[in-house]
């Protein structure tokens, strides 16, 4: 049995984890057999984001490992805790907190910054050669830390000012349509736009059984 780790970055769509991809990636790896890690960083969210307003709350925090748990029914793990080489691949859906709270895209653009737990265990496993599938807007992170000369081929959809950016980190993009995937087997990489460009739940979890599968035989 594959073991996966699953990384969160909270709870919905404007402030962490998109919940249908969380919830579409999970589906995917537990019809494919594999066993999860869900797990998260500590630490506050960028902001908290009332979800029917679709606007932030002055004044509120939460934190992105305690808002993780919510979609994995309390089954969370710190992510700071976590060994690469124990796992057989790794998982992040998208969302803005992956934007937001794994790294500073939403912010800052090309010039990002990664979260220093997601930096390390993501690190940590590229180097064990460990393959890598993430969703929606967090190839992004993956651009961040291995782009550069013959950086990863990776994909966000097809928006040009996004695919511009993740050109911008030294990755390569390449254009996709939701429910398809991108694979970069020298880098061990595979991503999937999601709701980057999906129009509904069906192509998000199309996108993401298609990059497990791809993800279990790297």
């Amino acid at each position: 049995m594959k073991k996966i780790a699953l990384i969160l970055s909270g709870c919905g769509v404007y402030d962490g984890a998109e919940i249908h991809e969380a919830c579409a990636a999970l589906l995917a790896l537990h019809r494919a057999g594999a066993r999860v890690t869900a797990c998260a960083p500590s630490g506050p969210q960028m902001h908290v984001v009332d979800h029917a307003a679709g606007s932030p709350v002055d004044g509120d925090m939460r934190d992105i490992l305690v808002e993780s748990a919510r979609l994995v029914r309390g089954e969370i793990t710190p992510l700071a805790g976590l060994v690469p080489g124990d796992f057989d691949g790794v998982m992040l859906p998208g969302g803005f907190g992956a934007a937001k709270n794994l790294c500073t895209f939403a912010v800052d653009g090309a010039a990002c910054r990664v979260h220093p737990e997601v930096e390390s265990f993501l690190r940590g496993a590229h180097a064990a050669g460990k393959p890598i599938a993430a969703m929606c807007i967090a190839p992004v992170i993956l651009a961040r830390l291995f782009g550069g000369d013959g950086g990863p081929a990776l994909t966000i959809g097809n928006d040009p000012a996004t695919a511009a950016l993740v050109t911008a980190m030294g990755a390569r993009h390449v254009d996709c349509d939701a429910a398809g995937i991108v694979v970069d087997e020298l880098a061990k990489m595979v991503t999937t736009p999601a709701y980057m460009l999906a129009g509904d739940i069906g192509e998000v979890f199309a996108g993401a059984e298609a990059a497990v599968k791809k993800l279990l035989t790297m």
